[in-house]
C-alpha cells in the first residue's frame, strides 16, 4: 500500500497553563503545511508493518514578524497484528459472534528526523519535529454492521531520555531531558453509502483527547510542560468497489472553549490524500 497526503494546519491562539483560551497577537498569521508519503507492506496474513515520512512547510507572521522554513518532519515506522481470522464487518446480525469487533494491536517508533529545538532552529517556528524517540503502543477496537461503524482507538506512547546541549541554536550547559508519557483516545462513528457500482461514500466523525505529562530535566519535573488538547473532526472518503483505490478528505478542530486544552496551540486543519493498495 502507498499513500501520498496533504495537511494544511492554521494555528488560532492557544490555551494557557490554566486551560484558558488567548487569542494570538494583532497581525499573526501562523500556518503548516504538511506533505506525507506513507508505505505499508503485509509481512505475514495477521502482521503489517508501516512507514510514514512527512516534508513539513512553515508559513508565519506573528506580532508583524515573519518567518519560512521547511524540512523533514519526524519519521514513523508501523507494527499492526490483526487479532481475527476472518472479516468482522457483516451486514446483519444473525448470531452473537456477528457482534464481535476486530481488534487490532500495534506499535509505533517515531524518529526525530525533523527540525528540533535543541538544535540549529532559531525559533519554534522554525521548528517541524520535536527531537525525541518516541514508543508507542496502539490498541484499535472497530465494529462494522453495515452501514455503520463504531471504533475506539487508544495510544500509550513514552518519549526516551536524550543529551541536550543547544536550545534554538544556542549551547547552553548540557542536560538530560525527558518529555512526558502521552495518552490518546479516539472516538469515531461512520456511515457507508453502497453507490450503484458498489463504490462507497463513508463519513466519519471523530473527537480526540490527547494528554501528555509533564517533561524532565535531569530527573526533576519541568513546570508547566504537561499538555491537553481536544478535538473533533469529520472526513468523507470515496473507495472503489475492490477497496484498492481510496480518496479522502477531512476536517479536524481543536476547541476554543476553556477545558478545551492546556498549553498547547488551537488549530483548524483540512486534509486531502489518496491511497493505492496492491492486493
Amino acid at each position: 500500500m502507498i499513500s501520498l497526503s496533504a495537511g494544511w494546519e492554521r494555528y488560532d491562539g492557544f490555551w494557557d497553563n490554566t486551560g484558558k483560551y488567548l487569542a494570538d497577537p494583532e497581525d499573526s498569521n501562523l500556518n503548516q503545511t504538511r506533505l506525507t508519503t506513507g508505505l505499508a507492506y503485509r509481512l505475514a496474513p495477521r502482521w503489517q508493518g508501516s512507514l510514514s515520512i512527512p516534508y513539513v512547510m512553515n508559513d508565519n507572521r506573528y506580532a508583524g514578524e515573519t518567518s519560512r522554513s521547511q524540512g523533514l518532519g519526524d519519521t514513523s515506522l508501523g507494527l499492526w497484528y490483526e487479532n481475527f481470522d476472518n472479516t468482522m464487518c457483516v451486514y446483519k446480525v444473525d448470531s452473537l459472534a456477528d457482534l464481535m469487533p476486530a481488534v487490532y494491536l500495534g506499535a509505533a517508533l517515531t524518529l526525530p528526523t525533523g527540525k528540533s529545538p535543541y538544535g540549529k532552529s532559531k525559533s519554534s517556528f522554525d521548528v517541524t519535529g520535536r527531537g525525541f524517540y518516541r514508543l508507542d503502543a496502539n490498541l484499535l477496537v472497530e465494529k462494522t454492521i453495515y452501514p455503520i461503524t463504531v471504533s475506539i482507538q487508544t495510544t500509550y506512547g513514552t518519549h526516551m531520555q536524550r543529551p541536550v546541549n543547544q536550545e534554538y541554536g544556542r549551547y547552553v550547559e548540557p542536560y538530560q531531558k525527558k518529555l512526558g508519557d502521552r495518552f490518546q483516545v479516539t472516538y469515531l462513528a461512520g456511515y457507508t453509502y453502497f453507490m450503484d457500482n458498489l463504490d462507497t461514500l463513508t463519513l466519519n466523525l471523530t473527537w480526540t483527547d490527547l494528554r501528555e505529562k509533564e517533561a524532565s530535566i535531569n530527573g526533576n519535573k519541568e513546570p508547566a510542560s504537561d499538555m491537553a488538547k481536544k478535538s473533533a473532526g469529520g472526513s468523507l472518503a470515496w473507495a472503489t468497489m475492490n477497496k484498492d483505490w481510496v480518496v479522502t478528505g477531512g476536517f479536524s478542530q481543536a476547541l476554543k472553549a476553556a477545558g478545551g486544552g492546556r498549553n498547547f496551540p488551537v488549530t483548524e486543519t483540512i486534509s486531502l490524500g489518496v491511497r493505492y493498495v496492491d492486493f
